[in-house]
């Protein structure tokens, strides 16, 4: 085999060109779909069609990472130079005849590269948000948000396509990956808010007015389950879910042999920071730490479950939130019980992203309720 070099931008203008077609779809059948709509109900269409599938983008790259397709293409942005695995044939099965279950075959380069044309796709989707909010801006139209949030967006996602790319040259570093999967969450939030906003706008909807207390209860709660979708990350990132093979305690143990060496965050995969291999203690902390603080992550969001009765215009929300919650501890625990089932691990992802959607889209849908005595004043 040939070596290949990490950075290779002689296939970027074909690639760029596939994701254009591939987002060419959506906003020609919005187009369609609503041509007798005002342009500010296309852009609210298109911005929850955006989210939709930004949310299928971060969950085939769940399926990306769960199925060892990380480095189907060692090189970036194409695959050994190409735009596709096609003109890679040659390459990959040198690499698959030498490994035949290692990291570069032709069924990983092909996720890989639909993963690498799916998020293309979504920029070039978020470019023509971006695009769309800056011209009525110039033309003095009311627009329901800032244009200033799909433009962070933007800069967002070319963030997430950097680290994207150094997810395969620093060869699946624990940390670089586990930012993207951070990355792909913030995403979600930044157009479940745009999303939002345009759908209120649209269909002339209010905040729903909720106690200081419950809207604090919502920021707890996001900022909780962003904390777990960390430690998440970090579970998988490091090959970490069969650690603990038992439930609810952990190799027969309440409080298993643990090495928090685990959690030495600038390190290769596999290895510490001083080069030695990670041990298998280690791997118990990094699972049992994630499995311990899900106990807190559940019990805040069926508080907030429960809590959310006093809002019934919230109803929709909190329904979401109980059935994502219980969704959430099904998939974990048939991750340890039924040996880690690829399709309960990318729900069990799926299933997080959604949960942060769904506490942004709460949010984004009250205000904090005016009381009496303050509105006298």
């Amino acid at each position: 085999m040939t070596s290949q070099d990490l950075y290779d931008f002689a296939p970027l203008a074909r690639v760029l060109l596939t994701g254009a077609i591939i987002a060419l779809g959506p906003v020609v059948w919005i187009w369609w779909r609503h041509r007798g709509a005002t342009p500010l109900k296309r852009l609210q269409v298109l911005a929850v069609l955006t989210l939709f599938l930004s949310f299928d983008l971060v969950m085939f790259g769940a399926f990306t990472r769960l199925t060892d397709s990380g480095l189907g293409c060692p090189d970036w942005p194409g695959c050994y130079g190409n735009a596709s695995p096609i003109g890679a044939h040659a390459e990959i099965s040198a690499a698959q005849q030498a490994m035949p279950t290692g990291p570069v075959t032709h069924g990983k380069a092909w996720v890989e590269m639909i993963h690498r044309y799916l998020a293309t796709a979504v920029g070039g989707l978020i470019i023509v948000l971006t695009a769309s909010a800056w011209v009525r801006r110039r033309r003095q139209e009311h627009e329901p948000i800032s244009p200033w949030w799909p433009t962070a967006t933007l800069v967002w996602v070319l963030i997430q396509g950097a680290f994207g790319a150094l997810t395969v040259t620093m060869k699946l570093f624990p940390a670089i990956v586990t930012l993207h999967l951070l990355g792909g969450t913030v995403l979600l939030m930044l157009l479940t808010v745009q999303a939002t906003r345009q759908t209120q706008f649209a269909d002339n909807l209010g905040l729903v007015p909720v106690s200081p207390l419950l809207r604090g209860a919502m920021v707890a709660a996001a900022t909780l389950v962003f904390v777990q979708v960390t430690l998440g990350g970090w579970v998988s990132t490091n090959y970490a879910v069969l650690a603990c093979t038992t439930f609810p305690q952990c190799n027969g143990a309440w409080w298993p042999a643990m090495n928090f060496d685990g959690f030495q965050i600038w390190r290769p995969l596999g290895f510490l920071a001083d080069g030695s291999h990670i041990s298998y203690e280690a791997l118990v902390a990094i699972h049992y730490v994630h499995r311990l603080f899900a106990y807190l992550v559940i019990a805040a969001l069926l508080w907030l479950g429960w809590h959310l009765r006093t809002a019934p215009q919230l109803a929709q929300q909190r329904r979401w939130l109980i059935g994502l919650t219980v969704l959430q501890f099904a998939t974990g625990l048939s991750n340890v019980v039924l040996d880690w089932p690829i399709v309960a691990a990318v729900l069990h992802t799926g299933g997080a992203a959604a949960i942060m959607v769904v506490l942004t889209w709460m949010w984004c849908s009250t205000r904090r309720e005016i009381r009496r005595g303050e509105a006298a004043a």
